[in-house]
């Protein structure tokens, strides 16, 4: 009687621990299905937003990108004051002015150049002839445009400060000591130890 208990006991065990065993492998699967789910939203969002580079879109990008800048000027000197639509119409005359932007900083400030985009190819040589015009009372720089190509910057190297003198580097040698205990540049000086003499 005794064993049939313990039998009765043990196969109630054994169907709960299956039953739990079930209901693990559903959550498990579920949140499998959850997770590729995410996964591929994911791949379509940043598909979407570009964050993914495709190689011949970003190819095909960086043409796009010639072909607008071959109809563009770069437009230095611009007056803080001067508004798009102004410069716009200072380069009405050349062609049909696509598009004007002025650049800012990060205050909204303007930096005073601008570049302007036209329709037409041609109307790029017309902007140039206005090199060195009047607008707002300003004479202003008008060039061709350059196209930025990605992870190039263009080395600088850094204009000497009229106010500091020059500076070699070779002249400036480090201290003998890793720690100067007379002060960085400073001489030692070696005094004679002070004795006692009473006839002195």
């Amino acid at each position: 009687m005794e064993n049939d208990d313990v039998d009765m006991v043990g196969a109630e065990n054994n169907n709960n621990n299956e039953a739990e065993l079930d209901d693990m492998k559903k959550r498990l699967k579920e949140m499998e299905d959850e997770a590729a789910a995410l996964r591929e939203m994911q791949a379509k969002v940043e598909k979407e937003m570009g964050s993914v580079p495709d190689p011949a879109n970003a190819s095909a990008s960086q043409t796009n990108r010639e072909e607008v800048d071959s109809r563009s000027v770069f437009v230095g000197n611009v007056d803080y004051s001067c508004t798009p639509e102004e410069v716009q119409q200072h380069f009405q005359s050349c062609g049909t002015v696509n598009r004007v932007t002025i650049r800012t900083d990060k205050f909204g400030q303007p930096k005073g150049y601008a570049y302007v985009e036209f329709l037409e190819v041609e109307a790029v040589q017309e902007a140039l002839a206005l090199n060195e015009s009047e607008l707002h009372g300003r004479q202003l720089k008008v060039s061709g445009k350059r196209t930025n190509v990605p992870g190039m910057k263009q080395f600088r190297p850094r204009a000497p400060n009229p106010y500091m003198g020059f500076r070699g580097r070779a002249l400036f040698a480090p201290p003998p000591f890793a720690f100067a205990p007379y002060g960085y540049g400073k001489v030692p000086r070696f005094r004679m130890g002070m004795r006692y003499s009473p006839y002195y």
